[in-house]
């Protein structure tokens, strides 16, 4: 089965990261000056520093770091001395900067607010991949991020070793509990193999000369559900907040009905749990804690070799 579109360090990820680096712009500097840089640091002081983080974790954000200096039009020399992907050492530079120290001390913030987030979103989706390792599951993110930061967010989740799940409303079909319920009449939702159909009749075909999404997902909350919606073979079936034993029942009749079909599992995952779901076959596990419970990584700016231009 196609699977969703891994998001990479492309151009709809370039677009995304230089609107937010412009909107952090404005936020500190609002069409004015960085005060207290301009009174405190000479003009034509130079020197350098290194983005270091202080706690272990996992790089992200190496690919988006040229963008976020050139967004500031400054003057600086950039070495980016990890990958994304790589683990990271407390004290061991992830990068260095060189330039004007002015400069410097104005892009600092922004670099470090959009790297620790990345890097702590990273980290965390490390953790998930790792507990489930060996096993024929793979972890997913969901559209549980933060407004404008959907594209980088899930890149991060890319970097940590987990896998995108579709990017908007746009890329895929999602057929929901809401819209069952709401597609029906007099109260009576749309069974889901009715709904499953409709959307593989839409996927081939176009719809107002746009060509429809690829992947078929449909969610059930009950085993009675799956039963109807397996042999009409959707790509995926979301079982949602499944008891463990639910999601064994589940993969047994997946296995026995349709094994074409992969199930998704949502609902309930968490570091504690993920194991023993992971055990029962499903291919998928999905949790939006990988974004919305993902906490900072502790990084700093050191700096080093500062000096007047003069003296150089």
């Amino acid at each position: 089965m196609q699977d969703y579109v891994t998001v990479t360090a492309d151009d709809a990820l370039e677009n995304d990261v230089r609107l937010l680096v412009r909107l952090a712009i404005a936020e500190d500097l609002s069409n004015a000056i960085d005060w207290t840089t301009v009174c405190m640091i000479e003009d034509d002081l130079v020197g350098g520093c290194e983005v270091v983080p202080r706690v272990d974790g996992v790089c992200a954000g190496m690919a988006i770091l040229p963008w976020i200096v050139d967004e500031f039009d400054a003057d600086l020399e950039l070495e980016m001395l990890l990958e994304d992907g790589q683990p990271l050492v407390p004290g061991q530079p992830m990068a260095r900067l060189r330039g004007n120290v002015r400069d410097l001390l104005t892009t600092e913030r922004t670099i470090l607010n959009l790297l620790s987030r990345t890097c702590g979103v990273a980290t965390l989706v490390r953790r998930y991949v790792d507990a489930i390792a060996g096993s024929k599951a793979n972890v997913y993110d969901t559209r549980k991020t933060t407004p404008g930061w959907r594209l980088l967010e899930k890149y991060a989740v890319a970097c940590g070793g987990g896998r995108n799940h579709r990017r908007g409303l746009y890329d895929g079909f999602l057929i929901k509990d809401n819209h069952l319920q709401l597609a029906g009449k007099n109260g009576v939702p749309v069974p889901a193999s009715e709904a499953a159909k409709k959307a593989l009749q839409w996927r081939g075909g176009q719809v107002e000369h746009l060509t429809a999404p690829s992947i078929v997902e449909i969610e059930v909350d009950s085993l009675e559900q799956l039963r109807d919606v397996l042999p009409v073979s959707p790509d995926i079936v979301l079982i949602d907040n499944f008891s463990l034993d639910d999601i064994h029942a589940a993969v047994t009749m997946r296995d026995e009905l349709n094994s074409a079909v992969e199930l998704e599992v949502s609902g309930n995952v968490k570091l504690d749990t993920i194991v023993a779901i992971a055990k029962t076959g499903v291919e998928r596990i999905s949790s939006g804690a990988l974004t919305h419970q993902a906490t900072w990584l502790d990084l700093g700016l050191d700096w080093f070799d500062t000096q007047d231009k003069s003296a150089s």
